[in-house]
């Protein structure tokens, strides 16, 4: 047998004949295949091997950072948010408060941001090409530019309540009744839709590659309205993001300063309590005192997490956003996705910052998680009870014979 032994197969029985094809096509496969490394090698003075690892290490382990936060940001913004709707539909005190509307509001704009925008920047993410057609993905943008706006004067709408609640508590119910909490609510909505539509027919909602989504757009054809577009969102992120943090900072300050009085007025009123109290034992003035320093951080803390999470949630992704409007400047795609998860962030934690961690919210999660545990140890014991009485019957006759 001469020349290349997986060739010839003249002599070889039809048995083999299909085992020796395929070591020819081995064999010629890893021919050109070390063809292609000693040219890469001559090209690059770099291994094929070495390369790929680096570009796996560069680009999977981002990705898939991104493409985990999306998920965990929609599944928890679907379960809290609905566990915020669920709360409403099965107690009548939360219905009753009016900020129940503003915390409803935002909630339904948060479910929505999850529903639709966040699998399609995931698609986006993972295949790193336009999920969607043109159309749809206007549509997705629609959504993306309403929800976010609503989402935002929602925030503004509870710390505007806050303040009139704190600085005018006996005007309050006057001030802030449900007719006027539904007017806030029908200025948001049409604020977010005077936008939202406003893009929609003027074409500029379309898929950013640096962001991996369907969001407020230029497409290269529409290199003419640059400066159209500019000025469309620079004005919609100042009306939106910056009136949003203007009002949150006055109110919540406001409330802080008030907060501050009264903590001072009642930590007088403790220290002359003491004074007058000779014989009280030590360990009780270190509570009161301890009880007195809590008493003036609690405020501070909650108005740094209201303000705090919405400056470290949205600022990011705006201040990109108008970055981006300046034609030398070059956004690098993780870092438009990672500010683009850093809003759907801020949707998965605005029921624990709002209600969520309040008393009262608890309360009715724990009567709901209850109700359903008691329904479930009765569907078993039920279950025990029709089992155990139909082995009885089985052994009933032989308990005859």
């Amino acid at each position: 047998m001469t020349g290349n032994p997986y060739l010839d197969i003249s002599a070889l029985d039809s048995s083999l004949r299909v085992r020796a094809f395929g070591m020819g096509l081995g064999w010629f496969a890893t021919a050109r295949g070390w063809q292609k490394l000693s040219v890469w090698r001559t090209l690059h003075n770099l291994s094929p091997t070495d390369a790929t690892n680096t570009e796996l290490q560069e680009m999977s382990i981002p990705q898939f950072l991104l493409e985990g936060s999306i998920v965990v940001s929609a599944v928890v913004t679907l379960l809290t948010n609905f566990s915020v709707l669920l709360c409403f539909t099965q107690s009548a005190e939360l219905r009753s408060h009016v900020p129940g509307i503003f915390i409803l509001n935002l909630s339904i704009s948060n479910i929505i941001l999850a529903l639709i925008n966040m699998p399609v920047t995931f698609l986006g993410v993972a295949s790193s090409a336009k999920p969607l057609r043109d159309q749809l993905c206007r549509a997705v943008s629609f959504t993306e530019t309403f929800t976010t706006c609503n989402a935002m004067l929602s925030m503004a709408a509870l710390s505007v309540d806050r303040w009139v609640a704190v600085v005018f508590p006996l005007r309050y119910s006057s001030k802030m009744r449900y007719r006027d909490a539904f007017v806030i609510v029908a200025y948001s909505w049409l604020h977010s839709l005077a936008f939202s539509l406003t893009q929609l027919m003027m074409r500029w909602g379309a898929y950013s590659h640096t962001y991996a989504s369907c969001t407020l757009h230029l497409d290269v054809e529409e290199a003419s309205q640059r400066s159209a577009y500019a000025t469309f969102t620079a004005l919609f992120y100042c009306s939106s993001f910056a009136l949003c943090l203007f009002v949150l900072c006055f109110a919540y300050l406001k409330v802080l300063r008030v907060a501050r009085s009264h903590c001072k007025r009642i930590d007088v009123i403790t220290v002359q309590t003491l004074l007058l109290l000779v014989d009280i034992h030590p360990s009780v003035k270190e509570r009161c005192l301890a009880q007195q320093r809590k008493r003036r951080q609690r405020a501070a803390k909650k108005i740094c997490i209201f303000i705090g999470s919405f400056i470290i949630c949205f600022s990011p992704y705006v201040i990109t956003r108008l970055v981006e409007l300046l034609p030398s400047v070059d956004i690098p795609r993780h870092w438009g996705i990672a500010t683009k998860c850093l809003v759907y962030a801020k949707a998965s934690s605005d029921p624990f910052v709002y209600c969520l961690l309040r008393h009262q919210y608890r309360k009715v999660l724990v009567s709901i998680i209850r109700r359903i545990v008691r329904k479930d140890q009765f569907f078993l014991s039920a279950h025990s009870t029709s089992s155990m009485w139909d082995t009885t019957d089985e052994n009933f006759p032989d308990r005859i014979t």
